[in-house]
């Protein structure tokens, strides 16, 4: 690959780096944005390495946030006040595979030779419109190859995430994993245990989101044997694989397709109670569907699945329209499917003569069954008859 002669830098990613240039620290662009833009990817969110420490970024600039000070990086917002991360060139000096301790004021070659793959470890100088790649990351985006820069077992031993990001990386850009670094990959697979669940989950969910094809994704998860560290319940079944990339590309919804307990899937990778909820229905209504001749069983099927439908209409195994476009037609007659929708109310069945208690909810449950087998009978009047 060829370099150009400029990279086209955003004006506020600019203008930092000028100003830390002309207070004396080397600053330079790095990370994903290189690599995306000589990719032909859009990708305006530039990073910035520099000479200058924390402390020092945080003197030059008025407006900053500390960000992830420690490992050296300060946001520091524009006048628009989006924040541009800029970190102080660093090598790890000490890290359990999940941690890293580093070390400040290295060279901007220590600060590469540090990243995880070649064709993240590009920089271009913004202002001098110069080239660093020490490791032939240029090479590399021509080959359509991840690999690891150096040793791929120290990469994955520095931090057991990157072996993730190589899946991510290969299934959003179609590359393939080099075999030294796929290897290692493999090898050190049981490091994924000591991550937390959280950063396991942003990656697994980014994965998806950004994978050219999802089901190559799972695929390589599959692999290397990343899914019987932290998916189990998705199995090392395949019969899914091509359904999966017909599916709307919603993290939490391909998560429960694939898996055989989709709530507990989504509970180790601690998700949100709104989330393993949805797993939850998934799981207990996705072979359950409704015939799409019967309106009765239809009105019932949307009463007991409540805002779970969707998903499970998103589901739905081959014939897709029959079902959807049966129940389009039932939800344009606004019919009654829950409690809050019928005509009367507790206040009024007590007033009618119904004991207040258990009493009430069992006669408003058995009003909803007459109402969902016949959506005429929600008046007040037939209600109360049925007292």
């Amino acid at each position: 690959m060829t370099f150009p002669e400029k990279l086209s830098i955003p004006s506020e990613v600019l203008k930092i780096a000028k100003t830390l240039e002309e207070a004396g620290f080397e600053t330079w662009c790095v990370g994903g944005a290189i690599r995306d833009n000589l990719l032909g990817v859009d990708n305006h969110d530039f990073d910035l390495t520099t000479s200058a420490r924390p402390s020092e970024v945080q003197n030059v600039f008025k407006r900053t946030v500390p960000v992830g000070i420690e490992h050296g990086t300060v946001a520091v917002l524009d006048a628009a006040n989006r924040p541009h991360e800029v970190t102080t060139f660093r090598k790890d000096i000490q890290t359990d595979g999940r941690h890293a301790v580093v070390e400040f004021g290295v060279s901007l070659m220590d600060d590469l030779a540090r990243r995880d793959f070649t064709i993240n470890a590009i920089a271009y100088h913004p202002i001098r419109h110069e080239w660093r790649d020490p490791f032939q990351g240029d090479q590399d985006l021509d080959k359509k190859l991840i690999r690891s820069v150096g040793d791929p077992n120290w990469r994955f031993q520095e931090d057991y995430l990157r072996i993730l990001r190589a899946l991510r990386f290969s299934a959003r850009f179609e590359f393939r994993i080099h075999a030294r670094t796929l290897e290692a990959a493999k090898a050190n697979i049981q490091g994924l245990a000591q991550l937390s669940a959280e950063r396991v989950r942003d990656e697994w969910f980014k994965g998806l989101k950004t994978a050219k094809k999802m089901s190559k994704l799972v695929t390589l998860w599959r692999a290397v044997g990343a899914t019987r560290i932290w998916l189990p319940e998705i199995g090392a079944g395949s019969g899914e694989q091509g359904a999966v990339d017909e599916l709307p590309r919603d993290p939490v919804l391909i998560s429960a397709f694939l898996a055989k307990d989709p709530a507990s899937l989504l509970t180790r990778l601690k998700c949100s109670t709104k989330d393993i909820e949805r797993g939850r229905a998934i799981g207990l209504w996705r072979d359950k569907y409704p015939d799409a001749k019967d309106p009765i069983a239809i009105r019932r099927w949307l009463a007991a699945v409540g805002p779970y439908a969707e998903d499970l209409l998103a589901l739905l195994p081959a014939p897709r329209f029959l079902l959807p476009n049966a129940v389009e037609k039932i939800r344009a007659t606004n019919p009654p499917l829950a409690l809050k929708d019928l005509a009367v109310k507790g206040d009024d069945l007590i007033a009618a003569g119904v004991r207040p208690g258990p009493d009430v909810g069992e006669a408003l449950a058995r009003m909803l069954d007459e109402v969902l087998e016949d959506p005429q009978r929600n008046t007040k009047e037939y209600l109360l008859s049925r007292v």
